[in-house]
């Protein structure tokens, strides 16, 4: 059978009104993994002919959460950030998206001070998907001609989101809010 959008939507719906925690979460991800399976769905989304940026594919109006086509022209190396107070979950496509997870490991009691190191580095070839909890630090890079969807909780525009400087030790708090890239 196959599995589409509308299905997804479903079954987010469903995994997240009966856990807000990282069990729905998990089942979601568990659900993009299907979804970036479908070669009709991926075609229709993140296919060749779809122009450059990024697509609100559905916001949920209960739940708040946010399904996101990302369509990345050009190759990309991104800073380390997080989502606030917002969880994320990617899942690849087209291509692959290298990603970095990273570790504070100062107590953040000095402001504008952060001492990040890296932790975990892997690759997301399509069909995979991976979740990014409230607040974790991450990086993403891709090369030109990557597509992924990005699920995430809220509206990332709506709240203030951490970059990080692990050249300089330091970290802003801002919120992006005509945000149109890769992370």
């Amino acid at each position: 059978m196959v599995y589409t959008l509308k299905n997804f939507i479903a079954d987010c719906r469903a995994a997240l009104s009966d856990n807000s925690d990282s069990r729905g979460r998990e089942q979601v991800r568990t659900s993009l993994c299907k979804l970036l399976i479908e070669d009709t769905f991926v075609n229709d989304n993140c296919g060749p002919n779809l122009e450059a940026g990024t697509s609100l594919l559905y916001q949920d109006e209960d739940l708040g959460f946010q399904i996101v086509a990302h369509i990345m022209e050009d190759a990309y190396e991104g800073g380390p950030h997080d989502h606030g107070a917002s969880w994320a979950i990617y899942g690849q496509a087209v291509r692959y998206t290298d990603m970095t997870e990273w570790t504070r490991i100062d107590d953040g009691s000095k402001n504008g001070f952060a001492k990040i190191e890296k932790a975990k580095v892997y690759r997301l070839q399509p069909g995979d998907a991976g979740v990014f909890d409230d607040h974790k630090i991450h990086s993403i890079s891709y090369p030109s001609g990557a597509r992924f969807l990005r699920v995430t909780g809220v509206d990332l525009s709506t709240i203030k989101r951490s970059r990080f400087n692990p050249k300089n030790n330091t970290v802003s708090l801002t919120r992006r809010e005509k945000f149109s890239g890769g992370a």
